[in-house]
């Protein structure tokens, strides 16, 4: 276990300077402070080595909302809080975006703040923290992203597979044969998990798996001009999507061309988003449940600070039923 003392002699400087660099004192000058920082980091010092100084963790969130209760990270960091804060950790939340990630590397921002450990939404594959994680010494619980062999991290959410299966088989116990999927676009972990969890539900079912059955695009636009219309020219009676907010489009757009939903094309989303219950039709979808999800995320994360290199902790997935399905009948293009 690397201590103070240890940061201390690499410098050569006293424990009490690198004690005060580490505490954020305000008489260490900013560029001693950062080759403090900088060197802790190298030599593996973590926060959660020395407990009795490490009592904070951090939310960090990136393209995800959490002001209001509509808003899908709202309920995450609130189960997050119920378990966090009653076991004495204070949660702050803090916004991520790639200038920040430039400036500071994880784990420096995680010493320099003293954070135990983090719990990070919404990141994607293109962002540089992601990459810093791959060796990184402070834990922290991905929510739908997976850092391979690091045991300080560990990979959390819904079992995305097991919800695509339950779609694809409510689907195919309605009747349905011949099923199109839309999703955002595959530059997150989730979207291509789910992308290919779909293919692979379609195989479990017994049912074609043709890759012009699926279409993605980080634009609705693209996804409702382009990759719509093709898979209603395949004649697909149902279409999965990746997530409420596309389902939600999808349906308002077939209205508008006069495709009835359910009785033309059935449509299922994936989240289970507040606004699902009061879509027209009210919508069927893979429920995500987002309180559960953050204590998840703070029991693992409490296990790492333990020591306990969990690497995936997926909740079951649950299928909603509602008004958005039911059995095929001919599709009507306009």
């Amino acid at each position: 276990m690397v201590t103070i003392q240890d940061i201390a002699e690499k410098l050569n400087i006293s424990k009490g300077t690198v004690s005060k660099a580490l505490n954020g004192a305000p008489d260490v000058s900013e560029n001693l402070r950062k080759s403090i920082l900088e060197t802790a980091v190298e030599m593996g010092y973590s926060r959660t080595q020395h407990k009795r100084d490490a009592k904070r963790l951090c939310v960090f969130i990136e393209n995800m909302s959490c002001r209001e209760p509509n808003d899908f990270g709202y309920d995450i960091i609130v189960g997050f809080r119920k378990m966090a804060e009653p076991s004495g950790y204070v949660v702050e939340v803090v916004p991520l975006d790639a200038k920040m990630q430039k400036q500071t590397p994880y784990d420096e921002y995680m010493l320099q703040h003293n954070y135990a450990g983090a719990l990070l939404l919404g990141l994607s594959l293109s962002d540089l923290w992601l990459r810093q994680l791959q060796t990184a010494h402070t834990p922290a619980v991905l929510l739908d992203n997976y850092i391979r062999a690091n045991p300080y991290t560990c990979y959390m959410g819904v079992d995305n597979a097991e919800g695509m299966d339950l779609a694809v088989a409510h689907l195919r116990s309605l009747g349905h044969r011949r099923i199109g999927y839309l999703s955002g676009g595959l530059g997150s972990y989730v979207n291509q998990s789910r992308y290919t969890a779909f293919f692979h539900a379609l195989r479990k079912n017994d049912l074609p798996d043709d890759p012009h059955l699926a279409g993605s695009d980080y634009f609705f636009s693209e996804c409702l001009q382009k990759h719509l219309p093709a898979l209603l020219q395949q004649k697909v009676t149902a279409i999965i999507c990746s997530h409420d907010l596309l389902a939600h489009t999808v349906m308002l757009h077939c209205l508008e061309r006069g495709i009835r939903i359910p009785q033309d094309l059935s449509i299922i989303g994936f989240d289970d988003l507040p606004l699902c219950a009061y879509t027209i039709p009210p919508m069927t979808t893979i429920r995500q449940d987002r309180t559960q999800l953050g204590k998840s995320g703070f029991y693992a994360l409490s296990s790492l600070m333990d020591g306990v290199p969990i690497s995936t902790l997926l909740l079951h997935a649950q299928l909603t039923v509602r008004q958005s399905t039911a059995a095929p009948g001919e599709t009507t293009q306009k």
